[in-house]
């Protein structure tokens, strides 16, 4: 395991990924190819004859949000556990093997689903595939590897959580914002429950949820659909399916009072202020406002041309960077995130209401069409160069169908934020950004703190529902 965290909000990969799939629909963004085998597994083929590799990737459709209550953190540990080895491959030696082999491969967790992939040569591909169908349903787990591996995830949260006041700041605003979802709970888990995991709850948690009729498998680079088809029937075709339950989540009551969470520590190097407001996604709530909320991030918050970024940073001088970013690809709501650092010297309290003015602004007034326009050129921009990153339409792809979303989804992005008008823009904002809806947070060093206690740490760096 190769323990690196991605961010979602922010500067966030699944943002990014989702902003790349850009050229107009009819330009086939990643013309994939797909289908299905007799045992439910759902198979993606994305031609890509740039360079003789392939990215390799099986998702699940099981996230740290299908856990029983009780037992956070068992989906992120499990992940870990999945490199402990089959009759076939000794623990500690699937990686091995690949690297031998001249790949890297990675696994992900997020509270939505649970991915591995392997990048390889092109003339590799048979092996991994082999690999991979192997430990979906060959895992042998014991009490001694599950107690050394769930000792490293509890390792991993004392430096990744409880050492980055950022990372604490997010946990706990997360529990605020969602109250009765289950994502109120992070990836990694709680530090008491992940302590109380055993070894057969990992063993259920595996044979209830790692199954074929429940993996989407991608594959991305120099193949094509005729190349694949034998070589998954092979390998995963005779796997048999599982009664995998249906995935039953709670639901947000509606919301009814603003909350703030306020962290002072001295190891904060630097004041941030952060708000998230909950939002519909692509899944649940008001779907029709996932296009527009996309565009009002890019309005917001998308860059040096964005509303906060020239009224705080440019015109004003008063914040060192502002920024605005929404995830539409949950499985339920999601939501809307706002974060400012200040400059030396400036409060928070003061950037907070300049923010909310120009919120207010937004409401009130709505946003001119041709500022529309061009955040939805911004956000359309990069997308030809999406075909040239296999990883990145292998990605976009299993994460949408491990969140309920279709192909045909995934290819009318460009045409569904080409909809998107300064109407329904004014609308989202209008339904979004509601402060009743919100939690507000600030981080902030220790006055009593001496100097060398404070580093100066990238403040909003803990932000993330996705863990390596």
């Amino acid at each position: 395991m190769k323990p690196v965290r991605l961010s979602m909000w922010g500067a966030t990969l699944l943002l990014t990924l989702s902003t790349l799939i850009a050229p107009p629909a009819q330009a086939r963004v990643f013309d994939p190819e797909t289908f299905t085998l007799a045992n439910g597994m759902e198979v993606v083929v994305i031609p890509n004859r740039r360079t003789p590799i392939v990215s390799h990737m099986v998702w699940y459709k099981v996230g740290a949000a299908d856990e029983e209550p009780g037992k956070s953190g068992l989906a992120h540990l499990l992940e870990h556990l999945m490199f402990k080895g089959t009759p076939s491959i000794p623990p500690g030696e699937f990686s091995k093997i690949v690297a031998r082999n001249g790949g890297r491969d990675n696994a992900f967790t997020s509270s939505d689903y649970t991915a591995y992939f392997q990048n390889v040569a092109v003339d590799r591909l048979e092996l991994v595939m082999k690999m991979e169908a192997d430990r979906m349903k060959n895992l042998v787990l014991d009490e001694a590897n599950f107690q050394t591996e769930r000792a490293v995830v509890q390792e991993e949260r004392r430096s990744r959580v409880d050492n980055n006041p950022a990372a604490l700041l997010a946990e706990q605003m997360e529990a605020s914002l969602f109250l009765n979802s289950p994502y109120h709970r992070p990836v990694i888990g709680w530090e008491r429950e992940i302590a109380a995991l055993r070894l057969d709850d990992a063993l259920a948690f595996y044979r209830r949820w790692y199954a074929p009729n429940n993996a989407i498998l991608v594959v991305a680079g120099d193949v094509d659909a005729a190349t694949i088809r034998p070589l998954a029937e092979k390998y995963y075709g005779g796997l048999e399916r599982a009664d995998t339950p249906a995935r039953a989540r709670t639901q947000e009551p509606p919301a009814r009072a603003a909350r703030r969470v306020t962290l002072t520590d001295a190891r904060v190097g630097q004041p941030s202020w952060i708000r998230l407001y909950l939002a519909p996604s692509d899944n649940a709530g008001d779907t029709t406002l996932a296009a527009p909320l996309e565009v009002l991030a890019e309005l917001i918050g998308g860059g040096s041309t964005s509303r906060l970024f020239r009224t705080l940073v440019v015109d004003r001088g008063l914040a060192a960077s502002a920024s605005a970013s929404y995830d539409a690809t949950a499985l339920d709501l999601s939501s809307f995130r706002i974060g400012v650092t200040p400059r030396p010297g400036v409060p928070l309290d003061k950037l907070e209401t300049l923010v909310d003015q120009e919120l207010a602004r937004i409401i009130k007034d709505g946003i001119p069409p041709d500022e529309v326009e061009r955040a939805k050129t911004r956000l359309t921009a990069g997308g030809a160069y999406a075909r040239d990153s296999m990883h990145t339409g292998a990605r976009v792809l299993g994460e949408a169908l491990a969140t309920g979303q279709t192909v045909a989804q995934v290819e009318s992005w460009p045409e569904r934020i080409a909809a998107v008008t300064p109407d329904l823009v004014a609308r989202a904002a209008a339904q979004v950004l509601d402060v009743k809806a919100s939690v507000t947070g600030q981080l902030l060093p220790d006055p009593k703190a001496s100097p060398d206690q404070r580093p100066a740490a990238a403040p909003l760096s803990g932000f993330s529902r996705e863990l390596h």
